[in-house]
């Protein structure tokens, strides 16, 4: 039985795109209940994108760019800026745990749905707050995506972009930072609703993609805080294998794919990787037979295992790598990532069925509980739940009539 950690919490999400409604998505696999509330007529602005197959899928319902960050959720199109529809997100906010929202500043506060306006309503709701550029500063009323803001401005792009490079390195994948910054929002949702548990505190969460940008980049913008000198990457021309290590790099197959290693001690796996690469005769090899001299003569040892590598195609190095005791790993393409054995035998690929009844598959939350993959259900069409939602609020049929005529509701 799939353990569901956030059953009988309700979050209420005024959001668009990846980065803070994804956080959604993810309490929602966690059990929660999550009411997405969309723009009456347009609905969230991600479902408008056109990025080929990636936001129309193949022709159905299906689209995948909305459903990892819906997933699982209820959608009602409602009008805030019409005060019979700022009425109907306050009493849903009565009845809710947790408000999440990345909305500007100005339109926070034009809408009505700041953090004031939402504790009159519930003072015991926890307000979350996903941001471009952080709460606070004079930048803070600036939007962003993670494309500007978590991957170029944190240093990401610089990050992996050699010096010799024609142009920066673009994100790896669409809401790349996006999805980062959403399981950061979940956590400390989950945060939150404990310390409220505890102290009957509510509280306010800010994340921002400049924060979770910042995180990522920690270990080398610490070095530049304490040190104040941080090497770039290498230049194309060099061979990307680290400075003092052997068995630390890429390395380049006979049929042109890549092979990670990745031996951070390698006196110690030295002797093995050489039996797996049939080149025992290194291993008492005056330049590399002592931790020290395979440090003193890495670039040496590097172009050897460059040339061995170069021998054998990629899937025979799959193969013969298999029991290598030492940390390595495949460069994978997308499609192979998607058919990883290693990643389906521990469920991090999940099933669902879509509106259409089409068995569909995605990636899940990297989070699992008790051992057991979650259960993942489709994200909402657009105001699929509004009349349901509706009318647990108590409005008849009648009245749900009216606020469509009015324009209220969709």
């Amino acid at each position: 039985m799939t353990h569901r950690p956030m059953e009988g919490i309700r979050i209420l999400e005024a959001a668009q795109f990846t980065f803070t409604p994804a956080a959604g998505g993810i309490l929602a696999d966690w059990g929660a209940e999550v009411i997405k509330v969309e723009h009456p007529v347009a609905g969230d602005a991600q479902r408008g994108l056109n990025l080929g197959t990636a936001s129309t899928g193949d022709g159905g319902t299906f689209s995948p760019i909305m459903e990892h960050p819906n997933r699982g959720k209820r959608s009602i199109g409602l009008a805030l800026n019409e005060p019979a529809g700022i009425e109907i997100l306050y009493e849903l906010a009565r009845k809710s745990d947790v408000f999440l929202t990345n909305f500007m500043p100005d339109a926070r506060k034009k809408l009505g749905i700041e953090l004031e306006d939402l504790r009159r309503v519930n003072p015991d709701i926890i307000y979350v707050r996903g941001t471009a550029h952080g709460n606070k500063g004079p930048e803070a009323w600036k939007g962003g995506f993670d494309g500007s803001v978590f991957w170029n401005r944190m240093g990401p792009a610089w990050g992996t972009t050699p010096p010799d490079a024609p142009r920066t390195m673009g994100m790896p994948a669409g809401a790349f930072g996006d999805s980062m910054g959403a399981m950061t929002i979940a956590g400390g949702i989950a945060g939150a609703l404990f310390a409220r548990e505890r102290t009957g505190e509510p509280s306010v969460i800010d994340v921002s993609l400049m924060s979770v940008g910042a995180w990522a980049m920690a270990y080398a913008v610490n070095i530049a805080l304490n040190v104040g000198d941080v090497d770039p990457p290498p230049p194309l021309s060099e061979s990307g294998v680290a400075a003092m290590n052997p068995v630390a790099g890429n390395f380049q197959t006979a049929d042109g794919r890549w092979i990670n290693l990745t031996m951070l001690q390698p006196g110690r796996y030295w002797a093995d990787f050489c039996r797996h690469i049939e080149r025992e005769d290194l291993i008492d090899d005056e330049r590399f037979n002592t931790a020290e001299k395979l440090m003193t003569n890495a670039n040496e040892g590097a172009e050897i295992v460059a040339a061995e590598f170069a021998k054998r195609p990629y899937a025979e190095w799959m193969q013969r790598l298999q029991t290598l005791e030492g940390q390595w790993a495949p460069v994978q393409t997308v499609m192979e990532v998607a058919s990883d054995p290693q990643l389906r035998a521990n469920g991090f690929i999940a099933e669902l069925t879509d509106a259409d009844g089409k068995r569909r598959e995605l990636v899940c939350n990297p989070v699992q509980f008790d051992e057991t993959p979650p259960e993942i259900r489709r994200a909402p069409l657009f105001a699929e739940h509004t009349d349901e939602i509706l009318l647990e609020l108590g409005r008849d049929m009648e009245q749900v009539l009216q606020l469509k005529i009015d324009g209220v509701v969709t």
